[in-house]
């Protein structure tokens, strides 16, 4: 347990520590207060530790009952039951999620905090029904992402206010982390292995794109259902604070007892549903028990810890840093600020390392990990810089979606079906917790500062929408690498074609 928990520290500190650098030299550059310097560095402390923790007990508890699951559903052959399980796991697995957290305490004095995050993950159920329906059933699966994603861009344009825009495709991107991944990926895995053909294992790949569309139209529809219009953010003065050590510590204790009692909900019904899985299918022996009881403990400990040191410690630093360059020649410089953060923010990504990994073993060799890492790392600083563009211009983050899924859903004719799942998937993967933590807060204050008194409606079209921009780069991205891998394999395969022909035709003559 010690090994993995070095293991987890090690890639924590590697996720979080280079963002953490360039927010030090951003406060020393922009003039940042000691207080909330002070506040950012035990914050950056308890994030390191926070999601170490929360990584070591999802792999412990959600990991080990994901597999369990996917086993039961597998060997249980039934339909209805892959449906209903699939569900009820979207929604209660959806609900711990911590980037789903971050992004709800946000927009909380806009919109209900728990409205917010059972809506997304009612949709997360749905669409995670769907997923595993479609591989049962054979389904394409880029016939269903362009439906779905026709039926989101409508609903959007036709019966939903702009200022909920942001907020749905946003919510699209937080849903797949660390707490959803691993049980949606062990049970697509094993109701995979219920078919026998050739095309199962590609099959299993797709089910966190399908489960990523599901909030967004989720949060749409409940745009439309309360009539959503003119939705403001409420903007609260942030300025140079002053206070001693002690209102640092009570600042943080406050957040420990609010966290706590969050995390507390929103853990319960993964406990329930592990204690009745227990007693219907009898799956685990004591000693797994343990291990899995004492898994969510430390997710729970990890997840308290991760979401203070996340909104007391970086979110108000962020917000002052955008405060300060929106200030500066009219906001430009958040662009580059935008591009070298997210250039270094999916190149520390611990999961985006293990996708590279997986896409060069899917590829045989032929498309390397380093590749692939410089691909996304180019393609999110690129995603960031357009964001922070918003910012400053205020144009529609519809001007910037539409073409980009447009890109994406055409690539999928093109694209073969591996890595078409395997780049629908990492859409996700790429918007990791520093997205949520740093950048949102520091796009909403330079909002702030650069519209004045207009701020309260233009942080929710303007300020938001910088995770659905990095959850959408990485779609067109490894899919024009799996183009170039179908292209690089038809050569070499014509070229060993020829080099036969020409033995062949040597051993007759």
């Amino acid at each position: 347990m010690v090994l993995a928990f070095k293991e987890k520290l090690k890639e924590s500190i590697s996720s979080i520590l280079p963002i953490a650098i360039i927010i030090v030299i951003l406060s020393v550059a922009v003039g940042i207060d000691t207080y909330s310097f002070v506040l950012f560095l035990i914050g950056s402390v308890l994030l390191i530790l926070g999601l170490s923790g929360f990584n070591m007990g999802a792999d412990m508890s959600m990991l080990v009952m994901g597999e369990k699951v996917g086993s039961a559903l597998t060997h249980s052959r039934k339909i209805w039951l892959i449906a209903l399980v699939s569900f009820i796991i979207g929604v209660i697995v959806t609900i711990a999620e911590p980037d789903l957290q971050i992004l709800a305490g946000y927009v909380s004095d806009s919109i209900n905090n728990w409205l917010l995050i059972i809506t997304v993950a009612v949709g997360v159920g749905i669409f995670l029904m769907i997923a595993m329906l479609r591989i049962v059933f054979r389904i394409r699966l880029s016939i269903l992402l362009i439906v779905f994603y026709v039926i989101a861009f409508l609903l959007a344009f036709f019966f939903v206010d702009s200022s909920f825009w942001a907020i749905a495709f946003d919510a699209g991107g937080v849903t797949t982390g660390p707490m959803t991944v691993p049980f949606i990926m062990s049970l697509g895995v094993g109701v995979a292995s219920i078919r026998s053909d050739k095309e199962g294992k590609d099959d299993s790949f797709g089910l966190v794109a399908l489960s990523s569309t599901g909030p967004v139209i989720a949060v749409l529809v409940l745009g439309i259902i309360t009539n959503a219009s003119n939705i403001e953010y409420v903007v609260t003065e942030t300025s140079t604070q002053v206070g001693s050590l002690q209102d640092v510590c009570i600042d943080f204790l406050h957040g420990f007892a609010e966290y706590a009692q969050e995390v507390g909900v929103a853990i319960a019904p993964i406990v329930v549903f592990f204690i009745v899985f227990q007693i219907i299918t009898r799956s685990f022996h004591k000693r797994q028990i343990i291990k899995i009881v004492l898994g969510l403990l430390i997710t729970f400990v990890g997840l308290v810890l991760f979401l203070a040191g996340a909104n007391v410690g970086f979110a108000p630093i962020g917000t002052l840093i955008g405060q300060e360059l929106g200030s500066l020649w009219g906001g430009w410089l958040l662009i580059p600020v935008g591009m070298i953060v997210g250039y270094f923010v999916v190149a520390a990504e611990p999961a985006v390392h293990v996708l590279n990994k997986q896409v060069e073993k899917v590829s045989a060799g032929a498309i390397k990990a380093t590749a692939m890492k410089m691909a996304l790392s180019i393609s999110v600083c690129c995603a960031l810089g357009l964001a922070m563009l918003r910012v400053i211009t205020g144009i529609s983050i519809m001007y910037i979606l539409v073409p980009g899924y447009a890109l994406a859903l055409i690539l999928t004719f093109f694209t073969p079906k591996l890595f078409t799942g395997i780049a629908f998937d990492s859409g996700g993967v790429a918007s990791g917790a520093m997205v949520s933590a740093f950048v949102i807060p520091m796009a909403i204050g330079a909002c702030t500062q650069i519209n004045g008194e207009a701020a309260a409606t233009a942080i929710m079209t303007d300020a938001f929408g910088c995770v659905a921009f990095v959850a959408l780069m990485p779609l067109i991205t490894i899919q024009v690498f799996g183009i170039l891998y179908k292209r690089k394999t038809a050569k070499i395969k014509r070229t060993f074609l020829t080099v036969e022909d020409r033995i062949l035709t040597y051993e007759v003559d």
